[in-house]
């Protein structure tokens, strides 16, 4: 069975879940400093976005070690990709939750 990309599905109406990867650099106000990752994966999300699908993206960023830590939050990246799109960007700050069903 061949492997089918983004634009061969029917997104239409769908919620499409989508890995991204947003593992992008920090300054030390936690902004972005290469939006490299984040613009590579506009194509996808624009194209789900185009044909009536909504998306929701998965990412991560660092590698924390134990309890959350605010500078591994992928706010900063999220913030661009707002930037990008010319658009609003929902953020979740968990995957699990009320937080994360009201933005699903």
């Amino acid at each position: 069975m061949a492997k089918r990309s983004i634009d061969q599905l029917d997104v239409a109406g769908k919620t499409v879940l989508m890995r991204v990867d947003f593992n992008v650099p920090l300054n030390d106000k936690l902004q972005v400093t290469d939006d490299r990752r984040i613009r590579m994966a506009l194509p996808s999300i624009q194209s789900v976005i185009d044909r009536g699908g909504k998306v929701i993206l998965m990412s991560h960023l660092g590698r924390p070690k134990g309890a959350p830590d605010p500078k591994f939050s992928l706010k900063p990246a999220a913030d661009r990709l707002a930037e990008l799109v010319s658009s609003p960007v929902l953020f979740a700050t968990d995957t699990v939750g009320d937080d994360a069903n009201s933005k699903a």
